[in-house]
């Protein structure tokens, strides 16, 4: 591939359409070779992030309990931040189908970890919500599992850790 190809194929995958960015008005220009090297880069090392993180929700999920998946330590802790959900709302949080929501609940049920309660607008709906044990063990994995990304990024100045939480908002804004 030429390099005027790449350059045009780089424009291409970094329209705005193909983005799915809202905003036509902002002019875009076909990134340089560079910058499709750092692109790249930090594709590469996002990989390697996730990997860490992936692993880390693994390891929390086991100190939940032995037969918790980590999508459903997804779930306990968004059920822990919001309070309880319908599972449709619940499903649009987690960008997920409500069947997937459906078999979580089934399986945290089983393990304790969330109960369904009638809904006081409408009997016939149903929440979600986290048992106060689910709660408790949840307070007892806090620590332990943002203490590995917490002691690898302490060390750093705090202008680095606002610029470096900037960046990743305005990458999924």
């Amino acid at each position: 591939m030429t390099d005027n190809t790449q350059a045009d194929a780089a424009a291409e995958e970094f329209s705005p359409a193909a983005a799915g960015s809202a905003s036509s008005d902002v002019p875009r220009v076909a990134p340089t070779e560079n910058v499709v090297s750092a692109i790249a880069e930090v594709e590469e090392q996002m990989g390697v992030l996730f990997g860490f993180i992936q692993s880390n929700v693994r390891a929390a999920a086991l100190a939940i309990d032995p037969a918790l998946q980590p999508f459903g330590l997804k779930v306990l802790r968004q059920l822990a931040k919001m309070g309880p959900l319908h599972s449709s709302v619940l499903a649009d949080a987690l960008f997920v189908d409500r069947s997937i929501i459906s078999r979580q609940v089934k399986q945290l049920q089983e393990l304790g970890l969330v109960e369904t309660r009638s809904d006081p607008e409408d009997g016939r709906a149903r929440y979600v919500a986290a048992t106060d044990e689910a709660i408790t063990r949840l307070a007892a994995i806090r620590g332990s599992d943002k203490l590995v990304i917490f002691s690898h990024m302490n060390s750093w100045p705090e202008e680095d850790l606002r610029t470096f939480a900037g960046y990743l908002k305005r990458l999924t804004t």
